[in-house]
């Protein structure tokens, strides 16, 4: 049976809800699961909690539990990356010093001045984790769970290790859209390929049927600019309104997989100042503010509850899936981020491509997809530009670097002066200089 590390293990409900994907497969359940984390509070809550829910299920899972990131390693055959390097403390500033620019990012964990400074921490990490990684488990595959995803995917696999970029954007649009579609998801088949946090759904059927027409027709009447989106008026997350994906969808042609909010950061459009931005999304959402208010008292009793009524089944997260599949062999499609070698021809080549994946005992092997749609392929590139500033910035300790992708940055170059992004790019520096010894002067 696998042994599987999960590094960051003291995260906020994710790792458990990992773990229980995991047992959740009756091949799995005899795995050995490493929880690591250098918080030993918090790891201890996450050990606990997995040790209450094997229990409960009568489970078999030998369950360790390390600060020891080298002991956690050793051996494994999955290692789940699920950190954030600096925690709450660096992404405070992630967030904060940029909005006195005029930077203003809902989450900032993906591109934008915070994208790219969380990148730059998680990059100082992968450094050692990698190093250790080669050689205590040189065959394991990683499955990175950590934002910015293309970024440290990228970085990852720059540093020489195997690497799967994972996320549930996908798996969330495609049940939005065959929501607007009048279909269920469960009986749609669809390809979304481009980045992570923006991949084009160019491809969605149901039975058969192209629902394409219909989902642009359905976007375009209901999600409008200033207006409240019908059912979804009280969603938060979507904003209220799908305005700034459907105004993608009327340049690009295709759906995006990223929420309005956050896929509003990537472009220069929507969000140069706090009137657009109430325009375009009338409802505020702030993923940080959201963290900050997590309740983690009672974290464990609320998952073995919500476990005990749910049964062992395995979530939307792709993980559990991935490792089950290579496992046993059945074969799968998942969406993950790996690297471009000539699977998007019109992405640059190297970069960090999200695309369908069959996954069976052969391994993790992407769909050639050939070119995007010209549109879909210009707005990713304005991105992949950024990202791979980002990673050489991170791999080098080049603060030159660093400073040229915030500044060629969408969002960032459509409020900001060259000025203003190098006094911006300083003040994060030293705001998260503890973080970035590799950047020290």
């Amino acid at each position: 049976m696998p042994k599987i590390a999960i590094i960051g293990a003291g995260g906020f409900v994710f790792p458990l809800t990992i773990f229980r994907d995991v047992v959740a497969f009756p091949e799995l359940r005899e795995s050995t699961v490493s929880l690591m984390d250098i918080a030993p509070e918090r790891l201890e809550r996450t050990a606990a909690g997995a040790r209450a829910l094997a229990q409960e299920f009568d489970l078999p899972t030998v369950i360790e539990s390390t600060t020891d990131r080298r002991e956690s390693l050793d051996g494994a055959d999955f290692v789940v990356v699920c950190w954030q390097v600096g925690g709450l403390e660096a992404y405070r500033t992630d967030v904060e010093i940029p909005r006195e620019y005029g930077v203003d990012q809902p989450v900032g964990d993906t591109m934008g001045p915070g994208g790219i400074f969380r990148g730059l921490r998680t990059i100082e990490a992968l450094k050692g984790f990698c190093a250790d990684a080669r050689g205590l488990c040189p065959d394991a595959l990683v499955l990175n769970y950590a934002n910015p995803m293309a970024i440290n995917t990228w970085a990852t696999y720059e540093l020489g290790v195997e690497v799967v970029g994972l996320c549930h954007s996908v798996q969330g649009t495609s049940a939005l859209l065959a929501a607007e579609a009048g279909v269920p998801a469960a009986e749609c088949n669809y390809r979304a390929a481009g980045l992570n946090h923006q991949a084009w759904f160019v491809q969605f059927e149901h039975r058969g049927r192209d629902l394409l027409p219909v989902i642009r027709r359905r976007i375009y009447e209901k999600h409008v600019t200033g207006e409240a989106a019908g059912e979804r008026s009280d969603d938060l997350y979507a904003g209220g309104n799908e305005a700034v994906r459907g105004l993608i969808m009327q340049l690009t042609g295709y759906f995006h997989s990223e929420s309005s909010h956050h896929g509003s950061e990537y472009v220069p459009w929507f969000r140069k100042d706090a009137e657009r931005v109430a325009e375009y999304l009338p409802r505020r959402w702030d993923y940080y503010d959201i963290c900050c208010n997590h309740d983690e008292e009672g974290q464990n009793e609320r998952f073995l509850a919500e476990s005990r009524q749910r049964g062992l089944k395995p979530g939307q997260e792709y993980g559990a899936y991935i490792i089950h599949s290579l496992t046993t062999g059945q074969p799968r499609v998942i969406h993950g981020s790996v690297r471009n070698e000539g699977i998007i021809s019109n992405l640059p080549e190297g970069c960090a491509v999200e695309v369908p994946c069959l996954v069976d005992a052969n391994g993790v092997q992407p769909t050639v997809i050939g070119d995007l749609p010209p549109a879909c392929a210009a707005v990713n590139r304005a991105c992949v530009s950024v990202q791979e500033l980002a990673v050489k910035a991170g791999l080098t300790g080049d603060r030159d670097l660093a400073r040229a992708a915030v500044a060629m940055d969408p969002l960032t170059g459509a409020v900001c002066t060259l000025e203003e992004v190098r006094e911006m790019v300083d003040r994060l520096f030293e705001a998260q200089a503890e973080w970035l010894p590799s950047f020290a002067r």
